[in-house]
C-alpha cells in the first residue's frame, strides 16, 4: 500500500469533515493473540511488526503536548480510506513534508506549499486533507489565546473508560468524542468527526480501550487497572 494514494492529485476533495471510520483497534473480532514473546495483544497488533511496535510503545500512551496532538489529529484525518499501517509507513515522509508538524511553521504554508505537497509521493496526496492540515495548524495557533489545544482535547476525558473483552465491545464514538468534534469544528478544525476523535482519544490515552488481558491494559497511568483482591 505504500506509495498508493486513495485519490489522484486532481481528484475532488472530500466533504469538509468526513468521518473515516474506526482506528487501528477496531475490525474483525479475533480477540487477543498470544505472540511468540508470550505477550497478549489484539490480532491487529500481532499481524504486522510495525503495528506491534506501535501498539507496544505508542498507542494509548498519554500525549500532552501541542505539537504531538496536532500531529495525531492530522494523521487521523489523513487515514480516511486507508489502513493505519499505511499511515505509519508514511509517517517519516509526513513529518518531513509538514516541518515536523510544527503548527507555527505549517500555519504559514500557502498555495505554493499545498501544490508542493500534492507532488510529494511520500504522503497521501489529497488536496482536502492537505488544506485541512494547514487550516488545523492555524486553528491550533489561534487556540493558544483560549487555553490551547492540549487543554481543549484533554478536557473531554470521560469519567470512566471501557473494559472491553472483545473487539466488538470497543466503542467507535462516545458523547465525549462528539463534544470534542463539535468544539474543534467550532474553532476551525476539519477532518475531526466524532469517530475520528474517538480514535484520537484512544491513541493519546484519553480512554483506554486495550482489551482486558492485553499486556498493555492500564499501562498509560491515566486509567490504572484495579488490583485483584487477595
Amino acid at each position: 500500500m505504500l506509495g498508493m494514494d486513495p485519490a489522484p492529485v486532481d481528484a475532488p476533495s472530500l466533504s469538509p469533515d468526513p468521518d473515516p471510520g474506526p482506528g487501528p483497534d477496531h475490525g474483525p473480532d479475533h480477540g487477543l493473540v498470544v505472540d511468540e514473546d508470550g505477550l497478549a495483544r489484539p490480532a491487529w497488533a500481532a499481524s504486522d511488526p510495525l503495528l506491534r511496535v506501535y501498539y507496544d510503545t505508542e498507542w494509548g500512551l498519554p500525549v500532552r503536548d501541542e505539537r504531538g496532538l496536532y500531529e495525531r489529529i492530522c494523521l487521523e484525518g489523513f487515514q480516511a480510506g486507508l489502513s493505519w499501517a499505511t499511515i505509519l509507513r508514511k509517517r517519516p515522509a509526513f513529518r518531513a513534508a509538514f516541518a515536523g508538524f510544527d503548527p507555527d511553521v505549517v500555519a504559514g504554508f500557502g498555495a505554493q506549499d499545498v501544490e508542493r505537497l500534492l507532488g510529494d509521493p511520500g504522503i497521501v496526496r489529497h488536496r482536502g486533507k492537505i488544506e485541512a492540515a494547514v487550516g488545523n495548524a492555524r486553528a491550533t495557533v489561534a487556540l493558544r489565546a483560549d487555553g490551547g489545544l492540549v487543554e481543549l482535547v484533554w478536557s473531554h476525558r470521560p469519567a470512566g473508560t471501557p473494559s472491553p473483552r472483545a473487539l466488538a465491545e470497543i466503542p467507535t464514538r462516545s458523547p465525549e468524542s462528539e463534544a470534542l468534534a463539535k468544539a474543534l469544528r467550532a474553532r476551525g478544525f476539519r477532518f475531526v468527526g466524532p469517530t475520528t476523535m474517538y480514535a484520537l482519544m484512544e491513541a493519546v490515552g484519553i480512554v483506554d480501550t486495550h482489551l482486558v488481558g492485553s499486556h498493555r491494559r492500564g499501562s498509560s497511568g491515566v486509567w490504572p487497572e484495579p488490583r485483584p483482591r487477595a
